[in-house]
């Protein structure tokens, strides 16, 4: 009976000591060997870390190309159909307080002094209050009123946009001027006749005032803010 015996497969039978002798690393090299890997591997992290740390310094730095690319806050918030409606109600509300002088009230004077400074601390106020309407300012309805002492009068209503329903209700309260010289010298350019009231030939307003917000579609609190 024919004796039978396993295919030999040369490429995968193990090499005989004498050949691979040559191949062979001693238990020394290949300890070596990992110890200069594994330190490459370090050096080659830390170069890594120190380039990420450059950028990090360059952009702490505001050196970052990105970062002056971007727009600032106010770009983002600008809107120039707002700006414009803004002029044309700023100079509304003047008007409006000019023509209040020649009527019966706290305003009756022969000349209105208004602070350029007083309609620039409105015209910001307008914008902060009306950024989160759902029309803008094109949905206020502005209520002018004068504080003298303990009362307040008003003066005039404006809405910013008639042929729009109101969606916020702005009332500016303002004040005379009180600090200074001006309150103890108005009072000699007032003339006064038996038959007529007292008319003050000037009045000038106060760059301080108080603003209230109330919301028409919603029942939200009123905001008051003091400017």
């Amino acid at each position: 009976m024919p004796a039978l015996s396993a295919p030999t497969d040369l490429g995968s039978s193990p090499p005989s000591p004498v050949d691979s002798s040559p191949r062979r690393l001693s238990w020394g090299k290949l300890v070596q060997r990992l110890t200069d890997f594994s330190t490459s591997a370090n050096s080659s992290s830390i170069d890594s870390g120190s380039n990420n740390g450059s950028r990090s310094d360059l952009s702490d730095s505001g050196s970052d190309v990105s970062s002056d690319l971007s727009p600032s806050n106010e770009d983002l918030f600008y809107d120039p159909m707002e700006e414009a409606i803004l002029k044309e109600v700023v100079d509304h509300i003047a008007r409006s307080l000019r023509e209040a002088k020649d009527s019966d009230c706290a305003l009756r004077c022969a000349k209105l002094l208004i602070p350029e400074k007083l309609l620039e601390h409105i015209g910001q106020e307008l914008l902060h209050l009306a950024a989160s309407e759902p029309c803008g300012l094109r949905g206020a309805l502005i209520d002018l009123c004068v504080e003298q002492g303990a009362a307040c009068e008003s003066m005039a209503q404006l809405s910013v946009d008639p042929y729009l329903v109101p969606t916020f209700q702005l009332t500016l309260v303002l004040r005379l001027e009180s600090g200074g010289l001006w309150p103890k010298i108005q009072g000699l350019f007032s003339t006064k006749s038996p038959s007529t009231p007292v008319v003050r030939q000037a009045i000038k307003l106060s760059t301080g005032f108080r603003v209230i917000k109330k919301k028409l579609y919603c029942s939200e609190e009123l905001l008051i803010e003091e400017c």
